[in-house]
């Protein structure tokens, strides 16, 4: 009986896994029979309550109380500024509505399975920042889950497919998802999971092949005489749920009518599979620059790749696998589900989580010992000064695509004479150039006074979630100063996330 599952929290779907009693991976279904959930919260008012309802009759009702629905919640993970206010007037952050979501996922799971949940694996894209990861693993808190760890979701789609005897070589997996976008270049040899190299964009998915095709559909319905559907949240979000259909239908037929009532008339709008490809063009090739950069980067040629995995609904799309095809001169690997693939790979995470903490070990086919090695999705410098003591640059101690867990140090030294503190501030980006690498954390430590130039070493590491630590150790006095984890503004105190975890527990899920 276990008590551990994996979960892909997806921005339009998510997904539940066990390892079952076969030692594969099985998706649980949720209490309605599906294998996937949708990724959307209704807010309904309940005597002035809130009792919130999560997934497919909630997506339903996206068109008909759109002030009401929360959804494509992953794309604000870590943003301390977004906060969704329900009609009794409480507001949630992104980490609580995600929560909320997680919860559903975990009591459906404890539904199927028969007895309580405690323990989860949690994928999130690559390209996450340690901001959305934090709040990931929060969130998951706030639902009642212990995160045994947050999974790159590219990773974990390998992880279900590179537990087949037959799987082996380089493996290049493309995933595109309804909100984000990874790309990941991995060894697969004999159990262990090695990653090259990832890339990415969190702010490209299905949701913006939706936007493009909703303002072609609303801007046809003009053309007719109509009125603008993208002035009136009801008419934005029934043209947003049916683009979303027709472009599902576009993937089986050449092409599809959109019917669509405004202002009491009825309007029509033929839409091809090539229009919609032309209409999104540009969106795809962002993907493709990506996977180009990314080979280039380390010099890895197409003849190189044996297998490629397309991954996330979104590459349901036949143009996506027509591109991938074209420009790798190969056949996609089939045998992976693209819905489901990253959620048996985090069941598969947790069970051998589960066993290492066990003291055991975690064999997958053919008597091989499951062995990760994953890479860090951005740079983390420190903010120095120049030979002239006054201009700023970025200077990189972790660098990008590093083996984790990683741990590296860079020499600073003080700036003044009798230096008191040095404000350790911690950047994201390899830029030198400290507008285009952002500040993502920062504290002050005090320091023993020493003349102008005193050395200390600073020290970065990087934990298997991503999560960053840092130490300043005084090379003078041979002593640690001071060490910290990062602390983003976007990240929950430990008093707001008991709070949190309390709010999202009390509440009913409809």
């Amino acid at each position: 009986m276990t008590s551990t599952i994996g979960i892909d929290l997806g921005t339009t779907y998510s997904a539940v896994s066990i390892i079952g009693s076969t030692g594969s991976p099985e998706i649980l279904k949720n209490r309605e029979g599906e294998s996937t959930t949708p990724s959307v919260v209704l807010f309904q008012d309940v005597n002035g309550t809130d009792e919130p309802l999560v997934g497919t009759m909630a997506k339903h009702s996206a068109a008909t109380a759109p002030e009401d629905i929360v959804q494509f919640i992953k794309r604000f993970m870590g943003n301390s500024h977004y906060k969704f206010e329900s009609s009794s007037g409480t507001q949630y952050r992104p980490e609580e509505v995600s929560a909320l979501i997680i919860r559903k996922l975990k009591e459906d799971a404890e539904l199927a399975l028969g007895h309580p949940v405690t323990d989860a694996v949690i994928t999130v894209p690559a390209y996450f920042e340690d901001a959305q990861r934090k709040a990931t693993i929060q969130a998951g808190t706030m639902a009642g889950l212990n995160v045994l760890r947050v999974l790159n979701e590219p990773t974990a789609a390998a992880l279900a497919f590179g537990v087949r005897p037959d799987a082996s070589g380089k493996v290049l997996v493309y995933d595109l998802g309804g909100g984000t976008f990874d790309i990941t270049v991995m060894n697969i040899v004999d159990g262990s999971f090695d990653v090259i190299g990832t890339d990415g964009d969190r702010n490209l998915g299905g949701f913006d092949f939706d936007n493009a095709l909703m303002n072609h559909i609303a801007a046809q319905i003009v053309s007719q005489g109509g009125p603008s559907l993208l002035d009136d949240v009801y008419a934005t979000a029934d043209l947003r749920e049916k683009a979303e259909m027709a472009k599902r239908s576009l993937t089986n037929v050449e092409k599809t009518t959109v019917h669509v009532t405004a202002a009491g008339k009825p309007y029509r709008v033929l839409i091809t599979r090539t229009e919609f490809e032309e209409l999104t063009a540009s969106l795809l090739r962002r993907t493709e620059d990506l996977i180009v950069d990314l080979l280039e980067r380390h010099t890895t040629q197409w003849t190189d790749i044996d297998h490629i995995l397309l991954v996330g609904g979104s590459t349901r799309m036949p143009m996506v696998r027509s591109m991938v095809e074209r420009i790798s001169g190969k056949s996609v690997t089939l045998g992976v589900d693209p819905d489901l693939a990253v959620a048996q790979g985090a069941a598969i995470q947790s069970a051998a989580t589960e066993a290492e903490q066990s003291g055991r070990r975690y064999l997958i086919a053919g008597g091989q010992e499951l062995s990760i090695s994953d890479v860090t999705s951005h740079a983390l410098g420190v903010i120095t000064v120049t030979d002239d003591l006054v201009t700023e640059r970025n200077t990189v101690v972790i660098p990008r695509e590093s083996k984790i867990p990683a741990k590296c140090s860079v020499e600073v030294s003080t700036v003044s004479n009798q230096q008191r503190s040095m404000n350790v501030q911690v950047t994201q980006g390899d830029d030198p150039d400290p507008k285009y690498s952002p500040v993502v954390g920062s504290k002050t430590l005090p320091l023993t006074p020493y003349p102008q130039g005193a050395p200390f070493r600073l020290t970065y590491a990087y934990d298997i979630d991503q999560i960053v630590f840092i130490e300043l150790f005084d090379l003078t006095a041979n002593q640690q100063v001071g060490t910290f984890e990062v602390d983003r503004p976007a990240a929950l105190s430990e008093s707001a996330l008991a709070a949190g975890t309390q709010k999202i527990q009390s509440v009913n899920l409809g």
